[in-house]
């Protein structure tokens, strides 16, 4: 393994990352792949960059962090909301058999699909929409992950997760994001709050109130 690969996995765990299938996974993918080429030097660093579009392929410990708060077992289907560049998506398929992923910007959804089956990730399905509603064809889900700030856990995705699910996000706004775990129980959801994060806004429907 690169040394700077394990470098960042050291740094990983020294930042209470504990899911040893989470750190393999991190392990894995070759991040260089999916930022600018500019970049790639960089790839490794424990650090947030831009990868065009206003977006960013999240810090590796977020990326960690939101994963390992899934508590995934190897047998899920999951979502994500959010494609990108496909980094977590992919982090995601060395975990769980079926991903399922929904990107708005329709360039980067393209992107990202052909990069993900360059690179071998044939459990990934990713398509271009609105992730506001989540991908109904393709529910129930035993896990669904965010990866863009919203003011509000969005309904539509918890009817799509499976009871004792688990539903990962950053709420809040541009002033306050934390990242919370909401689990249905019941019919109900039972939230927690973990750690302060930044994320770039949700785009959509989510802007409109009664969506």
């Amino acid at each position: 393994m690169p040394a700077a690969r394990r470098r960042l996995l050291a740094e990983l765990r020294d930042e209470g990352i504990r899911d040893d299938r989470v750190l393999n996974a991190i392990a894995r993918v070759p991040r260089e792949e999916f930022v600018r080429p500019q970049d790639a030097a960089h790839a490794y660093r424990n650090e947030a960059l831009p990868i065009g579009g206003g977006q960013t392929i999240s810090q590796p410990y977020v990326v960690a962090f939101m994963t390992q708060l899934l508590q995934l077992r190897g047998d899920e289907r999951v979502l994500e909301i959010g494609t990108g560049s496909g980094y977590q998506a992919a982090v995601l398929a060395e975990l769980a058999p079926q991903v399922c992923s929904i990107e708005i910007d329709p360039g980067l959804a393209l992107t990202a699909r052909d990069r993900l089956g360059r690179l071998g990730y044939t459990n990934v399905k990713v398509r271009a929409g609105d992730g506001w509603y989540g991908w109904e064809e393709e529910a129930p889900f035993d896990a669904i992950i965010i990866t863009a700030a919203a003011p509000r856990i969005p309904e539509r995705l918890v009817a799509q997760l499976k009871s004792g699910g688990r539903l990962v996000m950053p709420l809040g706004g541009a002033g306050s994001q934390h990242l919370v775990r909401a689990r249905k129980q019941g019919g109900e959801l039972k939230v927690e709050s973990f750690t302060e994060v930044v994320f770039v806004p949700m785009t959509g429907a989510v802007r409109t109130p009664t969506q």
